[in-house]
């Protein structure tokens, strides 16, 4: 268990780990059941809801996910991809790809201490401690999935549950 002034937290790296194998999952699970289900019309297709069609969606998850992570592992913060770069779908999975690996790079070597650390000295995001932007990124993921479903829904394509607890079912 680790401490933090006047609160106790069990949390550790391996938690981590897990939970962003969920998010890994997940991602991946609306890629393969879903957006390759689309027709291209349907893939940039403008949407009023959130923040745009799905391609839309999956470039801003990508990018969140990107802007995140590369300051953690010590790399400037990357620019806001641009949706409209990514209207073929093999070079957006790539994308995405790469930026999981990157990721799974950082998670590889993330240890229990690192846990409650502040990284970034200063700006906005001065007081966040790492857990806690870590605990975002994945919700962030969650909420925009929950989005990109409901959109695909729309679209008229049946989708299927994102539940954190279907994933440990099957992932013990």
């Amino acid at each position: 268990m680790l401490a933090y002034p006047g609160v106790i937290y069990a949390m550790n790296a391996d938690a981590f780990r897990h939970f962003y194998n969920y998010h890994f999952s997940e991602n991946r699970s609306l890629w393969d059941k879903h957006v390759m289900s689309l027709s291209q019309e349907q893939f940039t297709q403008p949407v009023a809801y959130s923040i745009g069609s799905v391609r839309n969606q999956i470039v801003h998850l990508m990018s969140v996910d990107d802007i995140w992570f590369s300051p953690l592992r010590g790399l400037e913060i990357p620019e806001w991809r641009n949706p409209d770069d990514f209207s073929d779908r093999a070079i957006l999975r790539a994308h995405w790809n790469a930026v999981e690996q990157n990721m799974r790079d950082y998670l590889a070597n993330l240890r229990d201490d690192m846990l409650f650390e502040k990284p970034f000295a200063e700006g906005e995001d001065k007081d966040v401690i790492l857990w806690q932007l870590l605990l975002h990124v994945v919700n962030h993921g969650t909420d925009h999935r929950a989005q990109l479903l409901r959109i695909i829904h729309d679209l008229g394509l049946k989708t299927v549950s994102q539940d954190y607890i279907f994933y440990v079912y099957d992932h013990p």
